[in-house]
């Protein structure tokens, strides 16, 4: 430590040290010379003898300042010469910039969108304190909350510091231009104390307006406040008017008491931009019928100071069973011990359904990185054979080993720097790429920028890959004997890095093989995926959703009266060839799902099954042209003043009557019934692709027990059916101007939207395929070239010798497939290995598919063949004769 203190105060005093230095050695000159005059020398003789005896002044000077100081100067000349080396081969130094720029940029880009999403904290104080509270069965299924469980929860928990509830919320703003539906959450009292944040303005929720027709209060989102009241400071204790769609009369009016802050991230659902207080009825969780007993709301809680998950849940699934026990609520199993109640960190829930696809992602990432830095490896071992009589000239003339590596690793860092800097510009196209492909419901996707951790990823990035690419061709060249160097020739020097670059090209091709096999396994999963039947023909329908609000809609008939007037009017349009309302559109994330239950009959028990309730007008069947398999569809006079009238689907006809006929049997949904079964229809995919789940029942929206404020609308075109949104809106709009529509989409748009996890992925994984192929191609390539030029003397004399053009082809193109196919099986065993982290993404495919390896292996095969064939074809034009003159 004191001699490296010692060092930094020579650096900040190098001028005295330099002046002390002189009259030092001009002491030391003087001394000599005296005592060589004194031994009876003359005066000139003795000046040059003490100069001879001391030595070179400069040389001595140097090395006095190479003990005691730094010596930023030669720094500085290495990088000069880097510098030079680099302009002086702007080939080389193109195409390893590009490859370092594309590996850097391209894992810092995926970092960005990593880092926030599984490695940062929550963007809360002691983050990980929060907990999402999940009903466990023992099925394996997961469910929401309900408020007689929270009510509980919050009653009797000792080791919660705060819990909440929460649901989704869609009022609406009417006036203006267009009406506006409005994404927000009904939430208990404590839900921001859960989260541990407070409005900047106004103030939090209060008990007392967390009741059963408590106060009209709200607080917005600042996005909310700028967009929609300008920043007005005034807007606390303003009132707004907020229809939603269904209420009571003379309750759209809400007063604002707080605007949360600008950068408040709200993780449970990113789009909120207004929060109201639940009101949920106490009295109520008496009824076990009531909705307090619904599975519709989402629990979380914040843990006290050295309490543990583990902790949370034992004391939570007690105090559950024990609710369950004393009141035998129909909306839980009969068993009490049947259900769990678990806490888990709120950011291992909000990620768990992509952590496997961002998983998989940086795992591709990382093998790119990977095969940048063994291509450049491999240029930079070229170049050094190039180079091998340069280095033996310097060690000849005295330089030392550790001297020249340095001299070789600052040029592998002066790669990297510039790699790096232009892979942060690669990066930033990367992340909007990556924000422009994301899934929806990714969280925290406003957190996806280059920050300052991203920075100093790219900058520890750059540094590590600037070592792995340079470390082992300086070692090799500061290590050759120059004698011998000097004595051989650039091709015979060279040759003793073909066995280094050949396994560098071995593990380039295994490495690529990994990216291609992952990538063709998510390819062929997704066809398998899209050639599922989903029931229905989404081509050429439209789709969007309409929101009646206001106070009209309070009235069943008026919302059944004008839903029934879209529909005439949109069918009226021209190049509308069906149309139909429905409560819940397949693939768009709705999920309205209740108990069908059977009376018992003389064969069967009674028994219950979850369903899924289409609540539909007469014709929308028709449009999604869903099969009938038995009976009669809807019809218009399937009303409110007939007889209950269902149909079901195909999968719920043989679970519960198997090969017995159906029709004219009974069935109840939730409380309102009995339906009679007239039809059956195929069966549907609701939730997603990938999921079995197809129970469903469709009965006439006018006979459910109050009237659907919230319908999608499904319109079946001639054509383009996108074509039709202006005037499905205006149709609409004619007939009630403050009807918000929302979710325009085409169904073709829902199903890829409904896997676009799978395809994200995908998408990722094609790119660094493609990306690594390209580079294993060219990597092959480059070896390939160089033996073809350290051999031209060897082809020379063997085409002397009688080889014929194909004998000289066949002998490179053998060399090149033999480096490919050692690859090859190295890459196939870790493509095996890599592709157990697919697993969760892969449907109707195995991981071991052999379709998707021997195309793969085809493909490479085929890279490697086109890499080849320009330095064989090279090799067999070789001229005899001009060679071995050269020679």
């Amino acid at each position: 430590m004191s001699g490296l203190l010692q060092k930094i105060g020579l650096l900040i005093r190098r001028r005295n040290f330099d002046d002390d230095l002189a009259e030092e050695m001009s002491f030391h000159h003087e001394q000599v010379e005296k005592q060589l005059r004194g031994d009876g020398t003359a005066p000139e003789a003795a000046h040059y003898a003490a100069m001879r005896q001391l030595g070179n002044a400069t040389l001595l000077k140097e090395r006095s300042q190479e003990i005691v100081a730094f010596r930023f100067e030669t720094v500085a000349q290495d990088f000069r010469y880097a510098l030079r080396q680099l302009r002086s081969n702007i080939g080389f130094s193109g195409i390893a910039i590009a490859v370092l720029a594309l590996g850097i940029g391209a894992s810092t880009a995926i970092f960005s969108a990593v880092n926030p999403i599984l490695f940062e904290s929550l963007p809360y104080p002691h983050a990980g304190r929060i907990m999402s509270i999940i009903e466990a069965h023992p099925n394996g299924a997961r469910g929401e909350g309900t408020f007689a469980m929270y009510h509980e929860f919050a009653g009797r928990s000792r080791l919660f510091a705060a819990l909440a509830v929460l649901k989704g919320w869609q009022p609406a703003t009417i006036g203006g231009d267009q009406p506006e539906q409005l994404q927000g959450q009904r939430v208990s009292a404590d839900y921001f104390r859960v989260l541990g944040v407070e409005p900047k303005m106004g103030r939090d929720f209060q008990q007392s307006e967390d009741r059963f027709h408590g106060p009209n209060v709200v607080i917005l989102s600042d996005n909310l406040w700028r967009r929609r009241f300008g920043g007005d400071h005034a807007i606390i204790g303003r009132q707004i008017r907020l229809e939603e769609p269904r209420g009571f009369a003379g309750d759209d009016l809400y007063t604002v008491v707080g605007v949360m802050p600008s950068d408040f991230e709200n993780v449970l659902d990113s789009e909120a931009e207004l929060w109201a207080p639940l009101q949920y009825n106490v009295q109520g969780i008496a009824d076990p019928g009531s909705r307090e007993w619904g599975h519709h709301l989402r629990t979380v809680g914040r843990l006290r100071p050295g309490v543990t998950a583990q902790q949370a849940t034992q004391e939570l699934t007690a105090i559950g069973r024990e609710l369950i026990q004393a009141q035998r609520p129909e909306t839980y199993d009969s068993n009490p011990q049947s259900t769990e109640f678990t806490a888990t960190s709120l950011q291992s829930e909000i990620t768990r359904g992509v952590r496997p696809a961002l998983l998989a992602v940086i795992g591709a990432v990382m093998l790119v990185l990977l095969i940048a830095c063994v291509n450049v490896t491999n240029l930079l071992l070229a170049r050094g054979a190039q180079r091998r009589g340069e280095f033996a000239m310097r060690a000849a003339l005295g330089a030392q080993p550790a001297r020249m590596l340095r001299q070789l690793l600052t040029e592998s860092l002066l790669l990297g720097m510039i790699g790096g800097a232009l892979g942060l510009l690669v990066a930033e196209f990367g992340v909007r790429a990556l924000l422009a492909l994301s899934p929806p419901g990714l969280p925290r996707v406003g957190a996806i920028r280059i920050d300052t951790p991203v920075f100093l990823f790219a900058a520890t990035a750059t540094m590590l890959v600037s070592l792995i690419v340079g470390i082992m061709p300086a070692i090799r060249a500061s290590r050759g004997d120059p004698n011998q160097s000097l004595q051989q020739n650039a091709r015979t020097a060279a040759g003793g890095h073909q066995m280094t670059r050949r396994s560098l090209v071995v593990s380039e091709v295994a490495l690529a093989l990994v990216l291609l096999v992952s990538a063709g396994l998510l390819l062929h999963s997704l066809q398998r995926l899209f050639a599922v039947d989903v029931g229905f023909d989404g081509s050429n329908v439209l789709t969007m959703q309409l929101q009646g609000a206001g106070a009209s809609f309070n009235d069943d008939a008026f919302t059944d009266q004008f839903f029934q007037k879209v529909l005439d009017s949109v069918r009226r349009l021209p190049g509308v060839t069906a149309a139909g309302f429905t409560r819940q559109l397949p693939l768009s994330g709705d999920l309205d799902q209740y108990g069908a239950h059977f009376a018992a009959t003389p064969t069967q028990p009674a028994d219950t099954y979850p369903i899924f309730r289409y609540a539909v007008t007469p014709g929308y069947i028709e449009t999604m042209r869903i099969p009938l398999l038995r009976g009669r569809l809807l019809t218009e006079h399937d009303d409110q003043k007939a007889p209950f009238v269902a149909v079901i689907s195909e999968s719920l006809a043989k679970a519960r009557f198997h090969d017995a006929d159906p029709i004219g049997q009974q069935l109840e949904i939730g409380l309102t019934g009995p339906y009679t079964i007239v039809g059956v229809v195929g069966n549907v995919k609701q939730a997603s692709l990938s999921l079995s789940e197809s129970d469903a029942v469709y009965i006439p929206n006018t006979q459910w027990k109050w009237a659907e404020n919230v319908m999608s609308l499904v319109v079946r075109a001639r054509g383009n059916a996108a074509d039709l949104t202006p005037a499905i809106r205006n149709a609409v709009w004619d007939i009630d101007k403050d009807v918000p529509i929302v979710r325009v989409a085409t169904m073709d748009h829902l199903l890829a939207a409904s896997e676009a996890q799978r395809r994200f992925a995908l998408i990722i994984f094609e790119v660094f395929a493609l990306v690594g192929l390209v580079l294993a191609g060219t990597g092959l390539y480059g070896v390939l070239s160089g033996s073809v030029t350290e051999r031209t003397r060897e082809i020379g004399v063997r085409s002397a010798l009688g080889a014929t053009r194909g004998d000289i082809l066949a002998l490179i193109l053998r060399q090149g497939v033999t480096l490919t196919m050692i690859g090859v099986a190295i890459g196939l065993l870790g493509a095996a290995a890599a592709s157990r982290a697919l697993i969760s993404l892969l449907f109707g495919v195995s991981r071991l598919d052999p379709v998707t390896y021997i195309g793969v292996i085809v493909v490479l095969g085929i890279v490697s063949i086109l890499a080849c064939s320009i330095p064989a074809w090279r090799a067999a034009r070789v001229d005899p004769a001009i060679t071995l003159r050269a020679e």
